[in-house]
């Protein structure tokens, strides 16, 4: 089966349990998504992990509307990642979490010197 039809089968399924199933095709692709975008710094164990955290962090919803919007969304960030549509430090972001630490400020004053206003600008 192909990527683009991985999406469309899985909706067909009567399931009643359908984000599990969305979970079941994301874990399985993990290997492949891994090798398609040199992730191999990282375990898979901890790539599933991350994984079923962001599952577990929506686990509590109860609106139907809700759950049918967050499954599409899936299934739609799955295809895009299979068909290599992301970057790699998109899927860095999605599994590690992003914060603003990293971030380097680089806010200029009126009184900064000559020399502070180089360095911030590279």
């Amino acid at each position: 089966m192909t990527s683009m039809q991985l999406a469309a089968a899985a909706k067909k399924v009567a399931v009643s349990n359908r984000p599990a199933l969305l979970y079941k095709n994301i874990i399985k692709e993990v290997p492949r998504v891994m090798m398609i975008y040199d992730i191999m710094d990282k375990p898979v164990a901890d790539v599933r992990k991350a994984i079923r955290n962001h599952f577990y962090k929506n686990a509590t919803l109860k609106d139907e509307r809700v759950i049918n919007m967050l499954l599409e969304t899936g299934y739609y960030h799955l295809e895009d990642t299979l068909l290599q549509h992301k970057q790699k430090n998109h899927l860095l972001n999605l599994l590690d979490g992003f914060d603003g630490n990293d971030i380097e400020v680089k806010n200029i004053s009126r009184d900064s010197t000559v020399d502070e206003v180089f360095y911030r600008a590279f």
